[in-house]
């Protein structure tokens, strides 16, 4: 079973402070920043979620390096793509549990799948609440991450196309190679 609970005001509130925290880390080592988003879930008003803030930290491509430097020095630990191109994961120190955060290179397709998710179930309450729907429903019967991720697969994919993504973009998102949860470290 994958928990999903009803949105809760306080998600935004926790992602400023990971927000405030990574840019002052960031712009202390000089690394330029893009922007960094609340993505996810938990970045929707009144959409039911998986209690993860999820932290995309937008650069430049050249930048993602010293970008992912500046997480280490924070107490992550990089674990690579893990399958989806142009966007680094780490696994967040214990303070920070309950969080996802990533380099995301600026304009890529990683990017644009976020952002474009974050920004339609915003505007469109219809498609926001058939989402929460089926994220409770596939949740409670889930047995791990990747059944979670094949249950909500049709759907997502319906969200990017109402984002504007083309059906060769959406093809190229529906194959990333994703390791399974036993493949990643946690």
């Amino acid at each position: 079973m994958i928990t999903v609970v009803e949105y809760d005001p306080a998600w935004p509130d926790r992602f400023e402070a990971l927000r405030t925290e990574y840019a002052r880390a960031l712009h202390l080592a000089g690394v330029p920043v893009v922007s960094i988003e609340h993505v996810g879930s938990t970045s929707v008003p009144g959409l039911a979620a998986k209690p993860v803030i999820d932290c995309d930290i937008v650069v430049a491509e050249p930048d993602v390096e010293a970008a992912a430097n500046v997480l280490v020095g924070l107490g992550f630990s990089p674990l690579g793509e893990l399958g989806i191109p142009q966007r680094w994961a780490f696994k967040e120190p214990a303070r920070l549990t309950g969080t996802n955060t990533y380099v995301i290179v600026e304009g890529s397709l990683s990017l644009r799948n976020h952002l474009g998710v974050r920004d339609i179930l915003r505007a469109d309450p219809e498609l926001r609440e058939r989402y929460a729907e089926v994220k409770r429903r596939v949740g409670a019967t889930a047995a791990n991450r990747e059944d979670y991720g094949r249950g909500k697969n049709a759907m997502v994919q319906a969200i990017l196309a109402a984002a504007g993504l083309t059906e060769a973009e959406r093809a190229s998102i529906d194959g990333n190679q994703v390791p399974s949860q036993d493949e990643v470290p946690r």
